[in-house]
């Protein structure tokens, strides 16, 4: 085994992946805040860090399933870390006038209650996992996120109003996920008679 596939297979990894993703918040937050986004350079700075940090969910489930290091911790912190760069980014962009607050109040509840719904799933003892549609409501999020904050011209591509559109496909597909999260909730527990 080299010296990369030893570094891969630290069981710590997944986790430090996910920590260095909540250490990107306030970094995105404060350049939201402080920094001159007018400034292509600035916003595509802003932009590659989110992207970085979001790229890393991908990598730390990567490398906790094919090692075999999944933990309880690494399965309450990678949602988390996910849920809040997102929410952050969101509720940053709204003074900056790039995404209208209804919007982001519609996407933040729906995560508040399927978060909570985790919650009773693993007191009860149900294991719920990840569906494909959550995965797709993740990447379109990430996707609308990297365009609204980037905003400036990029390949003839008006980022904003590209970004804006991924955002409205990203809203169903995040009711849609969030429907599939509660049925498949209800069909486990009444498998258990928890209803």
């Amino acid at each position: 085994m080299n010296a990369i596939s030893r570094f891969l297979s630290l069981p710590i990894l997944p986790n430090v992946l996910t920590m260095g993703r909540m250490l990107a918040i306030p970094v995105v937050i404060l350049s939201l805040a402080l920094a001159d986004q007018n400034k292509p350079l600035v916003a595509g700075l802003t932009a590659i860090v989110y992207l970085v940090a979001a790229l890393s969910d991908l990598a730390d489930g990567y490398l906790a399933r094919k090692y075999h290091h999944e933990s309880n911790l690494g399965r309450f912190l990678d949602p988390m870390a996910d849920k809040l760069l997102v929410a952050s980014a969101m509720i940053m962009m709204i003074p900056l006038h790039r995404i209208p607050a209804w919007l982001v109040f519609l996407i933040i509840a729906r995560e508040m209650a399927v978060t909570s719904l985790r919650a009773i799933a693993m007191e009860k003892g149900l294991v719920i996992s990840a569906s494909a549609q959550g995965k797709q409501k993740t990447l379109a999020q990430n996707i609308a996120m990297f365009c609204l904050i980037w905003h400036h011209q990029l390949l003839y591509a008006d980022t904003q109003r590209v970004g804006i559109v991924i955002l409205y496909v990203a809203l169903a597909a995040t009711y849609w996920s969030g429907a599939l999260y509660f049925h498949n909730f209800l069909k486990a527990a009444k498998k258990t008679d928890l209803t």
